[in-house]
């Protein structure tokens, strides 16, 4: 691993252990996202009036055939957060309708929830899921008992943000499309990260992050959804793709494809942030990096006399390590990045107090001995 820390455009002064946040781009994606932008810039008519459609076509099967989904089912958008954002607000809930989500849901989308709640009446309910998790099937029964015969949706993380869980989503799925529940899953942290076949998997819809652990430049995201639910989205921005006077392959890429004049070049340099990766064994690479992080969890637990959260199958690049109720988070997080120029976020959830490791191709062994040699000196005090 140690070789692709020289692809990646970090500062070298800082021991970077927080990808799971805004993600890193590697140097030959960077270029191919700069030399889509150049290409604009010579000529933007040509670019986005006559090439723009073939262009993301492309863009949609590369991504299509890297996340196992057809590519009329997915379109690009900026982040996860806007994805879910055409999600949430086409669906038409309402009073006595319920939206059920888990209490380790990523802070933006809850609000996102929360707002339209209260706009529209219907009721978003995060139902505590208890740590530690010990079975999948524990899981889905723990979750299930919150269903009520008003839940018209379930929105659920396929990897935490908090607590960084790997969520059993496909049973979740199938036992909701029995019910008749659509499910709306937030995959922000999963592709890149974990293998994703996203029309074998059969969420209504699926939003999810290219910048993150795909390493795709900043602003490449995308929206997946199957077929028979597409046409309950409308668009979140109104634009020519409305009732577009030369449609596309469907009304769902047509209306969520072509929001007005903007830089798609984030999403153009997607397919050889695939192409790096494939280039260089990202399997392998997943399997070092978990097992380093692994080791990480049981040096910082060791330290502290605590548990790990969960046990390591619950878990793939990214955890959430336990700290005492004493630790002051704030003064931690800025003694670690301050004295040892440390990049990890501190998280205070549900009242327990973490510290959330990511662990990407770039990072080595030096790094994790730097980080357990500073935690062992705040859990002294």
């Amino acid at each position: 691993m140690n070789l692709l820390k020289f692809h990646f455009l970090l500062d070298p002064t800082v021991t970077f252990l927080n990808h799971g946040s805004f993600g890193a781009t590697p140097r030959p994606v960077f270029r191919a996202y700069q030399r889509w932008q150049r290409e604009l810039e010579r000529q933007p008519v040509e670019f986005l009036g006559r090439r723009f459609a073939g262009l993301m076509q492309s863009a949609r099967r590369a991504l299509g055939e890297y996340l196992g989904a057809a590519a009329d089912n997915l379109v690009y958008t900026p982040n996860v957060t806007v994805a879910l954002n055409i999600v949430a607000r086409s669906l038409d809930l309402g009073p006595g309708d319920e939206v059920l989500a888990s209490d380790h849901e990523y802070g933006a989308l809850d609000r996102t929830w929360r707002f339209l709640a209260q706009e529209r009446g219907f009721r978003y309910r995060n139902h505590s899921v208890p740590l530690p998790l010990t079975t999948p099937q524990a899981f889905i029964e723990t979750f299930w008992r919150a269903v009520t015969p008003r839940t018209r949706v379930i929105f659920l993380s396929h990897i935490t943000s908090p607590t960084a869980l790997i969520f059993p989503v496909e049973a979740v799925v199938r036992r909701a499309r029995r019910e008749g529940i659509l499910t709306v899953i937030d995959g922000a942290h999963a592709a890149g990260q974990i293998p994703l076949r996203l029309d074998e998997l059969g969420a209504d819809f699926y939003g999810g992050n290219l910048h993150k652990w795909l390493c795709a430049p900043k602003g490449a995201g995308f929206l997946y959804a199957r077929p028979e639910v597409q046409p309950l989205l409308k668009p979140l921005v109104v634009s020519w793709g409305y009732q577009a006077e030369t449609p596309g392959p469907s009304r769902f890429i047509d209306e969520q494809e072509w929001t007005g004049t903007r830089d798609i070049s984030a999403f153009l340099a997607v397919p050889e942030a695939i192409r790096f990766q494939a280039e260089h064994n990202w399997e392998k690479v997943r399997a070092a990096c978990h097992a380093l992080l692994r080791e990480t969890v049981e040096r910082v637990c060791a330290l502290s006399g605590l548990p790990p959260l969960v046990g390591e199958s619950w878990y793939a690049q990214m955890a959430a390590i336990p700290l005492p109720d004493s630790a002051d988070l704030a003064a931690w997080k800025a003694r670690l990045y301050d004295e040892a120029r440390i990049e990890a976020p501190f998280l205070n959830w549900q009242g327990r107090k973490l510290l959330r490791v990511s662990i990407q191709g770039y990072n080595t062994r030096r790094d994790v001995d730097k980080l357990v040699k500073r935690m062992a000196s705040l859990l002294r005090g």
